[in-house]
């Protein structure tokens, strides 16, 4: 199989990924400096909590609107100018001394980074037209986002030995800049314009109205929404647990972090094989159920290292669920819809997030945290059984149907066929408004 970085244009657009994602990871330590310095030990978590909720508000609400707004332009230039404008808010960041201010910087920053990741994510399938290339891709890309959760904060511990923690707002704004020299030596694959002159309203509907109509999207919906419900208590939760059960928050959380990370790191890496064999939607539900099942182990009373092992399984079932995804969407719209379709994919993921989180984060506070993460479990588990009803077995790409409404002589009909019926590779778009 032949290797995604044989492909030049990949590989810069790869490092320009890379020097995004380790530029965020910095900026989101610096943010957490920031709320301490700021607010001191006893409101830096309030300033924090509310920076993440400004972030999921964001993310949430403004990408479907971001593509539309940004479809007339190329998306090189596109890409290039939202990393510069990115690059711009990083530098006052380190400067601010009031709430408002980191607070009203870092929510523009998001409504900006809400515009560029799922742009960005279009490019490649662009890019990798090949299924089996594309796969490998994905898998790549998504070791990058694991190993930058492990990484970053090194990085950023190195730096807080050299500088001040403010300066960790300009070295994430140089780490834009590698990323804007990425993009401008990037060959970016020519990408249609859509000739369909639809308002701005329809336009940023457009994802969310395919998602609803598409049951294996609905079913990716409710996917992702359950894992976010399990691994949303290993992302907030662990650090309490470390101190609580294991008495040293401190030395034993960064381990079961770095477990977990090689985990998901593995999970993505076999994740190629086992689509060849299986399908996407097994493959997810797959991952539910084994992180489910991994959660029931937390009652026992396992050594430290068996919990590390444990931790590694959580990496590894998270990965199963989230590395297929991108396939699914790119299977699911043509060429001219899937901007709009990756910008949902991007909000509903984050609309899963802004539940999860609060909700793992409270109820390890009025259970006992063992308890909150096998009810957690439990609810996730409930969730994949809704997904597994919405998305069918069967779900053929290629599906026969028929055009009662056109005029024999249509563009549509000459390609495919102007009978009762044709069959081509279906998606839900303007010719195609309803589920065949």
């Amino acid at each position: 199989m032949k290797s995604p970085f044989a492909y030049s244009a990949f590989r810069s657009l790869f490092a320009a990924q890379v020097c995004s994602l380790v530029a965020v990871g910095l900026l989101t330590v610096g943010l957490s400096m920031a709320a301490y310095r700021i607010g001191g030990a006893v409101a830096a978590g309030q300033i924090l909590g509310l920076l993440f909720a400004l972030k999921m508000v964001a993310y949430v609400g403004f990408a479907p609107l971001a593509e539309p707004l940004l479809s007339r332009w190329p998306r090189k230039r596109v890409m290039i100018a939202l990393d510069l404008v990115r690059l711009s808010l990083l530098i006052p960041m380190a400067f601010v001394t009031e709430t408002w201010e980191i607070g009203l910087l870092a929510f523009a920053f998001f409504v900006v980074s809400s515009g560029f990741t799922p742009l960005f994510q279009t490019v490649i399938p662009d890019l990798l037209s090949d299924e089996a290339v594309y796969t490998r891709a994905l898998v790549i890309s998504r070791i990058a986002y694991t190993l930058e959760s492990v990484l970053s904060p090194v990085i950023a511990a190195v730096a807080l030995q050299i500088f001040a923690p403010s300066t960790l707002f300009l070295i994430s704004a140089l780490a834009f800049g590698g990323s804007v020299l990425a993009l401008i030596a990037t060959g970016f694959p020519a990408s249609r314009p859509d000739a369909r002159k639809r308002s701005f309203l329809v336009r940023a509907m457009t994802g969310l109205r395919i998602f609803h109509k598409t049951p294996r999207l609905r079913g990716l919906f409710l996917f992702n929404l359950s894992l976010s419900l399990v691994l949303a208590w290993v992302l907030v939760n662990t650090v309490g647990f470390a101190g609580l059960r294991l008495g040293d928050a401190a030395g034993k959380y960064p381990i079961l972090m770095a477990f977990y990370g090689a985990g998901a790191a593995v999970g993505a890496l076999i994740v190629p094989r086992t689509l060849a064999r299986f399908t996407e939607r097994r493959v997810m539900a797959a991952g539910v159920f084994a992180f489910a099942a991994l959660g029931g182990l937390i009652l026992l009373p396992l050594t430290f290292p068996a919990l590390s092992m444990l931790w590694a399984g959580f990496g590894l079932a998270s990965s199963l669920v989230m590395t297929p995804g991108g396939l699914v969407i790119v299977r699911s719209a043509g060429t001219d819809d899937r901007a709009a379709l990756f910008a949902a994919q991007f909000s509903l993921s984050h609309f899963g997030w802004l539940i999860a989180y609060p909700l793992a984060g409270w109820l390890g506070g009025v259970v006992a945290l063992e308890t909150a993460l096998v009810v957690l479990c439990v609810v996730a588990v409930c969730v994949t059984l809704a997904a597994l009803r919405v998305w069918p077995a069967a779900d053929p790409l290629v599906r026969p149907h028929a055009h009662p409404d056109l005029p024999a002589d249509h563009p549509h009909l000459r390609e495919h066929g102007a009978d009762a019926g044709h069959s081509h590779a279906f998606h839900i778009d303007d010719l195609h408004p309803r589920w065949a």
